[in-house]
């Protein structure tokens, strides 16, 4: 997947220049965007599709700050996937030296418009075969 870049918002930031911790997780759902966009499932046809994927869970843990006016190199990884549930890992680091400035996860599971648990093998077999895909092309990666 191709890495996705943000560059920091004067707004983002605290008194002392440093990206506020809570815009790390909206980094998080801007790079989980652009990797659904990538394998060609991007929210808004799963939308259509009448399913929502909210998150259920997430993490971050801030390495080094990341500041105004860096850009951050996000890399978002596909770590689990199941008929109901799927989670990812996040890597955030300055897009000039590489140095890991924070780490996080999510995790997400599958409603239909009326708030119900979801099976996407039922429901939604095409999106559930491009996401095992992409979670069995990581786990490839890890071990090769």
């Amino acid at each position: 997947m191709k890495t996705y870049l943000r560059t920091v918002n004067y707004y983002e930031t605290d008194k002392m220049g440093v990206v506020h911790h809570s815009n790390y997780i909206r980094y998080f759902e801007e790079a989980r965007t652009s990797f659904m966009e990538q394998v060609g499932y991007p929210y808004e046809r799963l939308e259509r599709e009448g399913v929502m994927s909210p998150v259920i869970g997430v993490t971050c843990e801030y390495k080094k700050p990341v500041r105004y006016p860096d850009t951050a190199a996000i890399e978002v990884h596909l770590t689990s996937m199941s008929r109901f549930r799927c989670a990812f890992r996040y890597e955030v680091r300055d897009a000039k030296t590489g140095e890991l400035r924070a780490v996080g996860t999510s995790q997400h599971c599958y409603l239909d418009g009326t708030g119900a648990i979801v099976n996407m093998e039922k429901k939604n077999p095409a999106f559930l075969a491009v996401f095992q895909a992409e979670c069995e092309g990581e786990k490839n990666k890890k071990q090769g």
